[in-house]
This record gives structure tokens, sequence and C-alpha cells, in this order.
């Protein structure tokens, strides 16, 4: 084994690692002969200085090679969807059914809420019954059968991710472009999707700040996947206002559940048709965006997306009837009123702001450990560049604690900044690599 003292200096002064010192760097940490003070170094180091193409491609591979790997059949053609985080962003619970119906199959491993943003597997779980713990036979299984399965991480899956993030998470370097490529990659690789769109979100309410740093991350994630095979798209999204109309697990299922219906909101539907034509050209399953925009109209349309949907919740033990029936979610006790105390456009929203408000009534977490209210959240349907007039509803606070709900109603009222000056509306899409 290598010194691991040496590895560290080497990073921290600005030279490439090797191929064989990452690994071995890796494989000594998972194997308890490099402590988490040592990996910790490294991970500070590889902040400051960054990693290269060829040193991120090593990590990536060493953190596929510390578990299993999921393969498909050539006659499987998969595909899947990564969002890199935002407030409101339920666009996965529509883009899987939607695509499995249209002949993909979907091999979705997703994650949970943390800080201010959201999680799809909360979501999920907001479904009575519904479970999203899996061996990795089993997730196969599903989604051989059913054309798609949503998940969660199995122990089995990318092990070496997992403890690193959870060291990632505690030192300040999360933002690290090389690292977070690795950690995507490493999962949607093992996972087995073989053509992967990618939802790059920048704005108030994204990890990323500005369009510099999100091409950075956008080439590195390109640029990895071809390295392994894999066809990458990327869409760069707005994150300056929370997605659709809810933020909050059971309510942003019931849109998805809305959309599926043909009961679309502008914003959710541009994006998740974004989202799913790239799938489909990536995949070879459509010739053109136009081709792919009419195919997918065609699933929503004659109801067979929200079929889909309905045979994924009932063979991951979920009750479908909560797809007719939203009161099995459970209703929260107290509906808060947000009212606008100043008249004029809408020229920002704070959606971080509001995400960690939304935390005070359990609708999101700050710690894995946290306890969820399923039922909490927020109806918010202005967006930047609407015109509000004073006494206007902004939104409606969903919460079991009456107090708690009112303070958050002021926090999410104070993250609107309204000028009487008129205010384009923004575009969603920057752009797609």
């Amino acid at each position: 084994m290598i010194n691991p003292v040496e590895t560290i200096l080497k990073k921290r002064n600005s030279e490439t690692l090797s191929r064989e010192e990452i690994f071995s760097f890796i494989n000594g940490f998972l194997a308890g002969n490099i402590a988490d003070y040592q990996m910790s170094a490294l991970l500070m180091a590889i902040y400051f200085q960054g990693i290269e193409g060829e040193e991120i491609a090593a990590l990536t591979e060493s953190y596929i090679k510390s578990g299993s790997v999921l393969k498909f059949d050539d006659k499987f053609i998969t595909a899947d969807k990564h969002s890199t985080g935002g407030v409101g962003d339920k666009i996965s619970l529509m883009l899987a059914p939607i695509a499995a119906a249209l002949g993909l199959y979907v091999p979705m491993i997703s994650g949970r809420g943390l800080g201010h943003t959201g999680g799809t597997l909360d979501k999920l779980e907001a479904i009575p019954g519904f479970n999203t713990q899996y061996s990795m036979q089993e997730f196969q299984d599903l989604v051989e059968k059913y054309g798609v399965a949503m998940v969660g991480q199995s122990e089995a899956l990318v092990p070496a991710d997992k403890r690193i993030y959870a060291l990632r998470d505690v030192t300040a370097t999360v933002e690290s472009t090389g690292l977070i490529t690795a950690s995507i990659m490493s999962k949607k690789i093992a996972e087995g999707a073989s053509n992967l769109v990618i939802d790059l979100k920048i704005g108030t309410g994204a990890f990323m700040p500005n369009l510099r740093r999100a091409e950075e991350l956008a080439e590195n994630l390109i640029r990895t996947g071809e390295s392994f095979g894999q066809k990458v798209s990327v869409i760069f999204s707005n994150m300056n206002s929370p997605l659709g109309t809810s933020v909050g697990n059971a309510l942003e299922v019931m849109e998805a559940f809305e959309y599926l219906k043909g009961n679309t909101f502008p914003d959710t539907e541009e994006l998740t048709t974004a989202l799913v034509a790239q799938m489909l050209i990536l995949s070879g399953k459509a010739s053109s965006v136009e081709d792919a925009n009419q195919q997918i109209r065609t699933v929503i349309s004659n109801g067979s997306a929200l079929e889909v949907m309905r045979q994924m919740i009932t063979a991951q033990g979920g009750d479908p009837r909560v797809i007719d029936d939203y009161s099995l979610m459970g209703t929260a006790k107290y509906c808060i009123p947000i009212i606008a105390d100043t008249a004029g456009f809408v020229h920002q929203i704070d959606s971080r702001k509001i995400g960690y408000g939304l935390i005070r009534i359990q609708a999101g977490r700050m710690k894995v450990t946290d306890a969820i209210d399923y039922t909490a959240g927020a109806i918010l349907p202005v967006k930047v560049g609407d015109r509000v007039e004073v006494g206007d509803l902004l939104g409606l606070i969903h919460s079991n604690d009456e107090a708690k709900g009112k303070e958050v109603a002021e926090i999410v009222k104070s993250s609107y900044g309204i000028i009487d000056l008129p205010k384009e509306k923004e575009a969603l899409i920057y752009k797609i690599v």
C-alpha cells in the first residue's frame, strides 16, 4: 500500500495523482488502514487544488468497484435522470413514468432531502406503504418487469461514495466539482443506466450559484460518462423560484399525480418535457425534440404514463388508491395564508430561505435522522416576474403546528423581493449541452 501522507502531500502541492495512488487510497480507507482524518485531509486538498479529468475517472472507477454493479441485457434500453437538487423539485415523479411508458427502462436510485433541498425518496414514502429499500437484484427485477423502479441506494452500491460523502458533508468539501462528479457518475454508472440526462440547477435554490461553476461541473460529468461508455446530456435550469406550485412531500406527490392526469403547470411541464426528450434522443427512441415532445404528449393524454405510475406504486408495496384519493396521504391540520403586504412585481425569490424555513414545520430535515412530516409544506404559485397587490395571496403554509406555521409564513413572505417596477419573466432552461 502507498504511504497516505505522501498522497495527501502530492495533492496538497497540486500534483496529479495516478490511478494506482487513487485506488490504493480509497481501498485503504475502506479497509480501515487509512484514518478518517487522512481521508478528510485528501478531500480538502482536492477541494482547494482540484482534480483533472483522468483523476476524476479513476476516482469514479474506484467508487464503482467498491461495490456491486448492475448489468442489463442489451434488449433493455436504459436511461435515467439526475438532478443536482432544488426546492419543489418533483420532476422525477413525472419523468420516470413518462419515460417508461415510452419504452425506456428507468433504474432510478434516488436520495433523501437534506438542508434546503427535497429528496425523491421522502416524497415517495409519503405514499402509504411505498417501499424504497431493495437489494440490487430485486431492484433490477422490478425495472425489467415494470420498466421503472425508484429506490434508495443499497449497501452494495458504491459504498465508497456513501462513506466518503458523509465525510464531505462535515468537512465543507461538498462543493468540489471533481468530487461531485465522481459521486454522481459512480452511482449512475453502477445502476446500469446507459443514457443519462442531468438537470444542473443554478440560482438561489441550487448548490451551483452561477453558470461558470455549473459549466465546469457539466464538462466533468459529460467527459466522465464518455470514459465509461455512457451518453450524457446536461440541461442547465433556473432554480430562482420553487418548481411548480408545491413544496413538501405529500403536496409534491399530489402535484405529480395531477401532472400525469394532464393538469400541468408551465415550469414543471417545460422542464419535464425537455429532460424526457433528451432521454429519448440519447437512447435513439426519438429523432428530434419535436418527435420526442409529441410522444410525451401522447402518453400523458392517453393515460399510459399515469398507469405506469400506478403499476410502480403497486409493485413497490404502495397503495395505488392514493392516485385518486389524496386524503390517504393525510392532511395538515392548519392551512395558513401568506398575504402580500407590498404591491409590485416579484424581482427575486430566495428559494433557499424558503427551503430552510419549511424545515421548521418538518417538511424537510437538517440531519438524516430528523423526522419528516409528510403533510407539511407550502403551496407557492407566484413566480419571478408576476405582479402582486397588497392583500394578494402569495401562498399557503400546510402545518400541524399553528404557531410554527405562522412563523414560517412570515419567513416565506420575506423571501419575496417585490418592487414597483416591471420585471421580465426569467428563462427556465438556460441551455442544453
